[in-house]
């Protein structure tokens, strides 16, 4: 790794300042997994790195809101969200998922904040957020703003985060009548990414699907909602068949890409049986109450 500078900002305010500068070489960090990474293996070679480990207190927490949902702060680490009481009753899904998520050491210093920022179509925090109509919180310098999860992410590891803007944390609505889940294709090698990863919510109502959120990570360039396969279940029955048409919907519907892991095609496939699998697994889970 080349020299770089790295400056420990005491306020919000401070590190909006270093981060409107419009230098590419000049990324904030918090826990720094993905970063670390990334430095490593010359992917990025910063100039600065802004270490955001002095505002960490003020975006550590995980609580519910007067409505039910759940607000969790962007430096929340990930084995904090997993252990959290009010994750597990509000969310159970995301608790659930962090328990294969990378390992112990990653989950105890990367941050929520870090998940959402790399881009990375792998990282599993992201489709499960947005299938559960989640929202990014945003500062900056034209003041706060939100951006739905699902439509975070342009690109392979681009997001709508305009320069000079930092991730407070992440809105959930009230899941109370949600059914959710979230299964991912991998070898659990050590270095191993997923190849697919689907996660769903379901609301049925009177023995008929209402509602649906579908989402596909790591097999596309992008996080990806599947509208088509959503359309397939709804007002069906949730049973083996209509799942089927709706898998059937997904694979017709993703844009799969080619990688290591595996060819566009046989992703495709994979990504048949996962969403069935996924649906069924999210009606077992039952409805959050």
């Amino acid at each position: 790794m080349r020299n770089f500078d790295i400056v420990h900002p005491s306020s919000w305010a401070e590190a909006l300042g270093l981060l409107s500068g419009g230098d590419e070489g000049t990324r904030a960090f918090s826990g720094g997994t993905a970063l670390m990474l990334m430095m490593k293996s010359g992917f990025y070679a910063p100039t600065r790195l802004i270490h955001l480990g002095a505002l960490e207190a003020r975006c550590s927490f995980i609580e519910a809101t007067a409505d039910g949902g759940l607000l969790i702060g962007a430096a929340a680490t990930l084995s904090s969200v997993e252990a959290s009481p009010v994750v597990q009753r509000s969310a159970p899904v995301i608790a659930q998922a962090m328990k294969k998520l990378a390992n112990v050491r990653v989950r105890n210093v990367a941050r929520v904040g870090g998940a959402l920022a790399h881009g990375d179509p792998h990282m599993d925090l992201p489709p499960i957020l947005a299938a559960l109509g989640g929202e990014v919180l945003l500062c900056g310098p034209d003041g706060e703003r939100t951006c739905p999860v699902e439509s975070f992410y342009t690109g392979y590891l681009e997001t709508r985060l305009s320069q000079g803007e930092l991730i407070t944390g992440v809105r959930l609505p009230p899941q109370a009548g949600w059914r959710s889940a979230y299964v991912k294709c991998t070898t659990r090698a050590a270095d191993d990414w997923p190849t697919v990863g689907v996660a769903v919510s379901l609301r049925v109502v009177s023995g008929a699907i209402a509602d649906a959120r579908i989402m596909v990570g790591a097999a596309t360039e992008r996080l990806t909602r599947l509208t088509s396969a959503e359309a397939a279940l709804r007002l069906g029955a949730p049973d083996a068949a209509t799942f089927a048409r709706a898998a059937d919907a997904a694979a017709q519907e993703a844009v799969t890409v080619d990688s290591a892991s595996g060819s566009a095609g046989y992703k495709t496939e994979l990504l048949r049986v996962y969403v069935r699998r996924t649906l069924a697994e999210a009606l077992l889970n039952g409805a959050v109450q």
